[in-house]
């Protein structure tokens, strides 16, 4: 038996433009840029079957981090996720806009409901993680041409560290949970935890003259 491929296959649009449940192709980050815009492209990344392609104009992303949460985990089959975050306008798909299949981790169900994880329709790379207002690229499918340009995207931290599969002793900033709204905790420099505990200590202070 041969097997078939349809364009969109786990959204069964057959490629198409129209109705409202196609609305999301004309929107940012799918909306393809026109040349009048002058979209600079920076970077190019593909999925592993190609059919899936797209550039990046951002030199830098706007922040770039390791999150070993279990949910990262698993969907990507790996110890840890590398994400990298920009805005929607910053990418460009020039192949496969529309060949692509939505995950719903919250509710488990393939339809493009915010936050959603995107993938390639037909060999299921991860593409990334679309927020409502920010999209998380992976940076593993992006081909950088120089050390210098991998190096743009060096992260910053690491999230839910406590549920690593290994440790990491890199010396950067490591989170029970999410950045800045959980606790520094194993080998975090010094200075970020001085400099977390001396931000919760004004905010603490704030709070009490608000309630003076």
């Amino acid at each position: 038996m041969t097997a078939t491929y349809n364009a969109n296959g786990d959204n069964g649009d057959a490629g198409s433009t129209e109705g409202e449940l196609n609305a999301w192709k004309h929107r940012a980050p799918y909306r393809v840029h026109d040349k009048a815009e002058n979209f600079k492209a920076r970077y190019e990344g593909s999925c592993h079957c190609g059919k899936v392609r797209y550039q990046l104009s951002r030199e830098k992303p706007l922040d770039a981090k390791y999150c070993h949460c279990t949910t990262c985990q698993k969907i990507h089959g790996a110890p840890f996720q590398w994400a990298a975050i920009f805005h929607k306008d910053d990418i460009n798909f020039t192949h496969g806009h529309h060949d692509l299949g939505w995950y719903e981790s919250s509710e488990k169900t393939c339809v493009h409901k915010l936050p959603c994880k995107v993938s390639c329709a037909y060999c299921r790379t991860p593409i990334m993680d679309e927020g409502r207002n920010m999209i998380l690229l992976f940076p593993t499918l992006i081909d950088f041409k120089t050390p210098e340009d991998r190096k743009n995207f060096e992260v910053s931290c690491h999230m839910f560290y406590p549920r690593r599969i290994l440790d990491i002793p890199d010396g950067k900033p490591k989170w029970s949970g999410i950045n800045n709204d959980s606790d520094l905790i194993e080998d975090s420099p010094q200075e970020a935890v001085n400099e977390l505990k001396r931000k919760r200590q004004e905010e603490g202070d704030k709070n009490d003259d608000k309630k003076s």
